[in-house]
Order: structure tokens, then C-alpha cells, then sequence
């Protein structure tokens, strides 16, 4: 592809703005679907997430968290306490073992509180650099975006930021994002992906910003045939 045509088919800031506009016209308020009610439990509703769904791991931890939701807890119902209230969700082992390891890190080098330094979340078992700014941004206010598979499909599909793999389509979008749009960035992106801009068939008739997005092959409007 040529630079002239890559730029094509980057949307222009102007149209950035205006498609931020009307996502949070949309969605005021947008925020995660996974159930938490402390930073602790999002960080172990998003390490549990991978490769799951926030409807699953809602199911569990629906019923971990009232027996268990801090560092200390966890630890005292250790790994064999811990894989009945997750073992309907996939890799339930090997998130086991990270959560239990991770709340045994937060306890002797944290006070038990989960950091909001990057490199030590990142440190953390289970925690790579998406889960990192999911709590950043969630639990602590930061201004990140973390790139999952959906804000991926509709960075690219839109023209928003063009990207390869997902750290570099997260460093276009901190770049072509508008500041005043970044803290909710996140949340209507992955929205956005899970709801209407979908895998298989985008419901771009329903799309609120289908003029502005540089995908060619759109659903067609089955309403007009």
C-alpha cells in the first residue's frame, strides 16, 4: 500500500472529533461491563477476562467476591479454595495460579493495595500491558487505552488508527484522540466493537458514525431491498 493511500484511508482529525462526538452523545457514560466495586476486583475480573467473557467471569466472581475480594482473602483460600468459583471459565489453572501469586505480590510488597504504576502492575502475574491500562483507566482514572481484539477490529476497519499489531494502533490512538475523549476512549471503542462493529457481520446499517469509517465491504441495509 502506498503512503497516499494509507493516508486515505486515516480518518482526519477533524472527523476523529466528530466520531467521538457521537459515540459519546451516544453513550454519556460509558464503562466496563465486568462487575467490580474496588480496584482489587477489577484487576482480578480483567486477569480472569482473557480469552473469556465479561458475562462468564461475571458469573463467578458473583460468587467469589462476597467470600473473597482482597489480597489477604484470596491468599487464605489459596489455589484448591480458588478453582471452584472459576472453573467455568477457560484457563481457569493457569489464572488460578496468577491471581493467587498476584495477591501474594500486592500483600508483601504493595500493603495489599493494587499499584498504580504501570511497570508494577506489569509485574504482576497475569497482568500484561492491556490488563495494565484497563485498571489505570478504570480504577484510577488514567487516560490509556487498552487494545483488545474489538478496539483493534474497529481502529482498523474505521480508519481511526491504522495499525499492524496492538501496540501500534494504541500509540496512533493516543496520538489522534482527542484529549477531552481519552479518559472514555476505551470503553465506547470496545463497545462499539462488541455490539455493532462485529467480526463477522458489522450491523453498519445501525452504525452512528458509518459515513465517517473508511470500511468498504459494509453490511448492506436490507430494509431498502
Amino acid at each position: 500500500m502506498t503512503i497516499a493511500a494509507k493516508r486515505s484511508r486515516s480518518l482526519k482529525s477533524d472527523e476523529v472529533r466528530e466520531l467521538f462526538s457521537r459515540l459519546a452523545e451516544l453513550n454519556p457514560h460509558p464503562t466496563t461491563e465486568l462487575a467490580y466495586s474496588t480496584p482489587f476486583e477489577l484487576l482480578v475480573a480483567v486477569i480472569l477476562s482473557a480469552q473469556a467473557t465479561d458475562v462468564g467471569v461475571n458469573k463467578a466472581t458473583r460468587k467469589l467476591f462476597p467470600v473473597a475480594n482482597t489480597p489477604a482473602a484470596l491468599l487464605t483460600l489459596g489455589e484448591e479454595g480458588l478453582k471452584p468459583y472459576i472453573a467455568t471459565i477457560g484457563l481457569f489453572n493457569a489464572k488460578t495460579k496468577n491471581v493467587i501469586a498476584t495477591c501474594r505480590i500486592l500483600v508483601e510488597q504493595h500493603g495489599g493495595e493494587v499499584p498504580r504504576d504501570r511497570a508494577a502492575l506489569e509485574a504482576l502475574p497475569g497482568v500484561g500491558r492491556k490488563t495494565a491500562n484497563v485498571v489505570m483507566n478504570t480504577a484510577f482514572g488514567e487516560p490509556t487505552i487498552a487494545v483488545d481484539t474489538h478496539i483493534f477490529r474497529v481502529a482498523n476497519r474505521t480508519g481511526l488508527a491504522l495499525g499492524k499489531d496492538v501496540r501500534a494502533v494504541e500509540n496512533k490512538l493516543m496520538k489522534v484522540v482527542p484529549d477531552d475523549y481519552k479518559q472514555d476512549a476505551h470503553h465506547w471503542l470496545i463497545l462499539h466493537g462488541r455490539y455493532v462493529c462485529k467480526a463477522r457481520k458489522p450491523d453498519c446499517p445501525q452504525c452512528v458514525i458509518r459515513d465517517l469509517c473508511r470500511f468498504k465491504d459494509k453490511t448492506p441495509d436490507e430494509s431498502n431491498r
